[in-house]
């Protein structure tokens, strides 16, 4: 079920909302076993047995959970309850997401002839299991109790707001809300608006870059111009429809009374790629640092040469957590590469800010290429038309076309990925009651536009359900 259908928005969440806070209003338990019972409903929405694999993962991590509990730092019940975890966990991603492909792999490697199953993956996997392993390595932290009671667990690991597309919630920052916490309207009201945000975000600015990059992607042949064209559109599209599912996301759990962590931070104004993945997905880096980076050693190790063995790691594994395909590989190794020599050569401090945005944004611009693209070969196919080699021609009546169309939508995309509309309401004269009116109306009014989109049956899958 998408936060962006008619279904959702007319049926799923007015249902959940007036159940949650008219009949059972006062009573936590209630209220929690009803969130847990939506949740496992809103993922069974698209493929009701996927909901057989979520509860297998609550039900053995939540037996992980007591058993981390019970075990004293240091000794070997803890490292063995930490080894399972991982095992159980990562088996689970390996066998729905990965199987396939490494079975593909190496039959196209050993020219043999033997079937390759193909399994369904279960929508949102990568999130839910990160955050199923976050519960037990909490409590193995010292971070966070162990929690007696599995209902918990499931609502922690399953609760529909941050279940198909993050932010990746660590238990430690969500235990003590799902046994006390409290609901206001200043809190409904401002998940609202963050709701609507994201919705605006999704269904006007991505779902409209996402035809102008699939234009590009998909054409038989590229000028210049429209590989470059299609590369922004998709560079834009991807931060508008992951960032406006994190803000649906955030939004809806203020309606619930959670707060859940920020996930994006002006990325696309970063001043080295060190910058950029301090303020994209943060979520995800967050959980890397903390259960791979840190226990590695981090930065702070003997040797330089471990320091950028602990990075291989962190982005080998946030390269192969994206998808099963040696694009999303070679991705992430491409970030290492960059971070080594940023780290190495000491490029994120030097130069003038202005000079240091372009140069940042260029070289992430070019990783969504090969993160975008079907195939190595035609990562590089498009790559080198952007350079100019292989390109049919500098400009072309396709790239005119693109241009055309979506002139105001690129214009609109580079304006809200900086903190523009941020400054524009701390500014003395958009405050006060006509300010905030204001904000409301053009809220609703981009809110209704983006609803009227959707119920024609625009475009409008999230890319990183895939993930």
């Amino acid at each position: 079920m998408l936060f962006s259908s008619p279904i959702f928005l007319l049926v799923f969440l007015p249902l959940v909302l007036l159940v949650y806070y008219l009949p059972l209003r006062g009573c936590r338990v209630a209220q929690n076993v009803f969130l847990l019972l939506a949740s496992l409903g809103f993922y069974a929405w698209g493929e009701p047995w996927f909901v057989l694999v979520m509860l297998g993962s609550i039900a053995v991590n939540w037996l992980l959970g007591l058993w981390m509990g019970q075990t004293v730092a240091g000794t070997r019940p803890r490292r063995l309850a930490t080894f399972l975890t991982a095992a159980f966990n990562l088996s689970i991603l390996f066998i729905f997401k990965y199987l396939t492909f490494t079975l593909s792999s190496l039959r196209a490697a050993l020219g043999a002839g033997f079937a390759v199953p193909q399994i369904a993956l279960p929508i949102g996997i990568s999130f839910f299991t990160f955050q199923a392993m976050s519960y037990v390595l909490d409590i193995g932290r010292g971070r966070a109790p162990a929690q007696k009671n599995p209902l918990w667990v499931g609502l922690y690991i399953s609760f529909f707001p941050q279940l198909i597309a993050g932010p990746i919630v660590k238990y430690e920052t969500v235990a003590a809300e799902i046994r006390d916490r409290r609901e206001n309207w200043d809190d409904f009201s401002a998940g609202t608006c963050r709701f609507a945000v994201g919705f605006a975000k999704k269904v006007l600015l991505a779902n409209t870059l996402a035809v102008a990059a699939d234009t590009a992607f998909g054409a038989a042949g590229l000028s210049v111009g429209l590989a470059w064209l299609g590369s922004f559109a998709y560079t834009f599209q991807i931060f508008f429809d992951f960032s406006g599912y994190s803000d649906m996301a955030i939004g809806l759990g203020q309606m619930f009374g959670f707060h859940f962590l920020e996930n994006f931070n002006y990325p696309y104004i970063s001043r080295s790629v060190t910058e950029f993945w301090r303020r994209w997905h943060i979520s995800l880096s967050t959980w890397f640092r903390d259960y791979v980076y840190f226990p590695l050693g981090g930065s702070r190790v003997n040797s330089r040469g471990r320091h950028l063995f602990n990075l291989f790691v962190v982005w080998l594994l946030t390269g192969i957590w994206h998808g099963a395909n040696w694009t999303f590989l070679c991705w992430g190794l491409y970030y290492f590469a960059l971070l080594a020599l940023e780290k190495t050569l000491g490029l994120d401090k030097r130069g003038l800010t202005c000079w240091r945005i372009l140069p940042t944004f260029l070289l992430v611009n070019f990783g969504w290429v090969l993160f975008r693209a079907e195939s190595l070969p035609a990562a590089a196919r498009f790559l080198a038309a952007m350079a100019g080699v292989g390109a049919e021609g500098f400009w072309s009546g396709a790239a005119t076309a693109v241009l055309r169309d979506n002139r105001v939508i690129f214009a609109g995309a580079l304006l809200f990925s900086t903190p523009f509309a941020k400054w524009l309401g701390a500014r003395r004269w958009t405050r006060g009651v006509w300010g905030s009116v204001l904000y409301v109306a053009g809220l609703l009014a981009a809110a209704l536009l983006a609803f009227a989109y959707i119920a024609k049956g625009a475009y409008n899958p999230f890319i990183y359900f895939n993930f």
